[in-house]
């Protein structure tokens, strides 16, 4: 990756001076608010890359200060004016008026095109932060639900073009709502081109896979990797003929780890960065982040160098883009969590936002115990979190639920870990006595006892056993789990966000299964189309739509009425959550 340029210890003034050969034809106000932002954020840069690449940290920064500068010069004024306002209002993600709806672009709108013709009924939920699951290119077929990308430059086909997401994210901004998409960082689809080129034999990609010649080191990591499908993807590593190797394949044989000890691995990302945020993207889901560093011996998450590529990733976003956040899709143990939103010497420059996937396992705990000790004592016992980040709330989202309860807090409280996290798993799939879930089974594991739950909030509280029978006093009670759950996300504090579907009760898909590729991920029960007609009846007070969730009031009011309730039964430990 050599670009002439010296590798020992650039100075900040060099870095100055690469970037001005770019600006020369930008005016002096334009180069003088980049400059400003480099010498800002050089030291943050450089302190991430040293520990990842210490040989070659110096020739990465300068490079990636080069790819900063052309993304700045190329970004769109009112893009510009973003920038300035979010370097003003640094805290906006941790506005009370933040409050934010997740959907799959198709199952809610059906192209970009038709989501922005929605906009007016996310306004009507006071949503201001909309998350759309992975609208770029995957491969054909079995993708994983989108997170099999094949070309992180080109939108899906069936959901419109790059200049229809600029145009959504424009029309977003417009009406006070801001993008989310999400950025693969630890695995591409077999079917990328970088993928595509290491087949053909071009050494300089094959370098961005893990590609070993025989089982020696795939057996010696392997003692120490969990399946993350076991079920219909043992194993961590997967054999290619055209490589003449086994490729590293944590997640299904057609997803490739990327080696991120390649810096340039890095610079690509680095681009993709910036080609989301010259996209009008304003908070980038960093997916899979916590699988992207390997080490032997160890699981291969959670590894100290996630957090300092993922400060120098953010370095050069805020050189270029500051109006951009990062998002850690970091769905791990609740030891590990606090990491992503910074710790240490990475504290207040990693990632701005993270899922708190305690708080959800938590809740889905109470609402089946009708005890909020376990609760109390894990959420109290988690570090206190930087004061320029803030939490992803919510009950639900896209994914399975993973009864992710440390044995520690467990004791703590007088429960076994193993032997709740087994209740939880046989009562929301409803072989439990006396619960109304009908959750399924998502990834048993037999040697682990692990097994994760998939289902819609209106599945997992009962309210569609409750419907079915035309129980009146079932429904109530099932709502009343629903408001509940989510009233306790919105006074929690941090960003809530409502999981498409919930906000009108939906169902589990009976017809999940009967889409091609989804056959296999009984996950596709909770991401049902949203039922249009069903959402029409919202404003009817007679019906379950109508009921609505817990939203929040005008900009600047706060969380909703219901919050601290919510907040009050974790804080004093109430017991009853009848």
């Amino acid at each position: 990756m050599s670009t002439g340029h010296p590798t020992a210890h650039p100075t900040i003034d060099q870095a100055v001076a690469e970037a001005a050969a770019i600006h020369a034809e930008l005016s002096p106000e334009r180069r003088e608010a980049f400059e400003l932002r480099l010498r800002r954020w050089w030291v943050d840069l450089v302190d991430g890359l040293a520990p990842i690449y210490p040989a070659q940290w110096g020739e990465v920064a300068l490079r990636l200060v080069r790819q900063a500068a052309t993304a700045y010069r190329d970004r769109d004024p009112d893009l510009h004016r973003l920038d300035q306002r979010r370097l003003l209002e640094p805290d906006w993600l941790q506005s009370p008026r933040m409050f934010g709806y997740a959907a799959y672009a198709d199952r809610f709108g059906g192209t970009l095109r038709g989501v922005a013709e929605r906009i007016r009924y996310l306004q009507e939920l006071g949503v201001t932060y909309l998350h759309l699951m992975p609208v770029l290119r995957p491969r054909d077929g079995d993708n994983d639900g989108g997170y099999a990308v094949a070309d992180y430059r080109e939108v899906r086909p069936d959901l419109g073009t790059v200049a229809d997401l600029a145009d959504l994210a424009r029309s977003l901004r417009d009406n006070g709502i801001s993008l989310v998409c999400d950025l693969v960082l630890n695995h591409v689809a077999r079917e990328h081109d970088w993928a595509q080129r290491a087949r053909r034999g071009e050494a300089h990609y094959r370098d961005y896979f893990f590609v070993y010649p025989d089982r020696r080191l795939p057996d010696a990591f392997e003692e120490h990797l969990p399946e993350v499908f076991p079920d219909f993807a043992p194993g961590n590593f997967t054999w290619d003929d055209e490589l003449r190797g086994w490729v590293w394949t944590t997640f299904n044989a057609w997803q490739w780890d990327v080696n991120w000890g390649n810096p340039d691995v890095f610079c690509e990302y680095a681009d993709i960065v910036l080609f989301l945020a010259n996209a009008g993207v304003e908070v980038i889901r960093l997916d899979a982040i916590a699988f992207t560093w390997k080490r032997l011996g160890t699981n291969c998450q959670n590894q100290p160098e996630v957090h300092a590529l993922t400060q120098a990733l953010r370095a050069v976003a805020r050189i270029a883009c500051p109006a951009v956040a990062f998002k850690a899709e970091a769905i791990v143990g609740p030891r590990d969590l606090v990491q992503y939103l910074g710790q240490g010497e990475h504290t207040g420059k990693v990632s701005d936002l993270a899922y708190h996937n305690s708080l959800m396992v938590q809740a889905w705990s109470m609402l089946a115990t009708g005890d909020v000790r376990l609760a109390a004592h894990a959420l109290a016992a988690l570090p206190p979190i930087p004061a320029s980040a803030t939490w992803i709330t919510y009950l639900r989202c896209h994914d399975d639920i993973g009864w992710a309860i440390d044995d520690r807090d467990a004791a703590a409280v007088g429960l076994d870990g193993y032997a709740h996290r087994r209740f939880l798993a046989d009562w929301f799939v409803g072989q439990f006595p006396g619960s109304g879930a009908r959750g399924l089974t998502f990834q048993a594991n037999p040697v682990t006892g692990d097994r994760r739950i998939s289902g819609t909030a209106a599945a997992l509280t009962g309210l569609d056993v409750a419907r079915q029978s035309a129980d009146n006093s079932g429904v109530n009670a099932a709502l009343g789990r629903i408001f509940l759950g989510h009233a306790l996300v919105a006074g929690f504090g941090g960003v809530p966000v409502i999981w498409s579907g919930d906000e009108i009760g939906a169902p589990n898909d009976p017809a999940w299964a009967s889409e091609p590729g989804h056959g296999d991920d009984n996950r596709w029960v909770h991401r049902p189309r949203l039922d249009w007609a069903a959402a029409l009846r919202r404003a009817d007070l007679r019906t379950v739509e109508g009921e609505g969730l817990p939203r929040p009031g005008p900009p600047g009011a706060g969380a909703s009425p219901t919050a601290p309730a919510a907040r009050l039964c974790i804080q004093h430990g109430v017991a009853d959550l009848g």
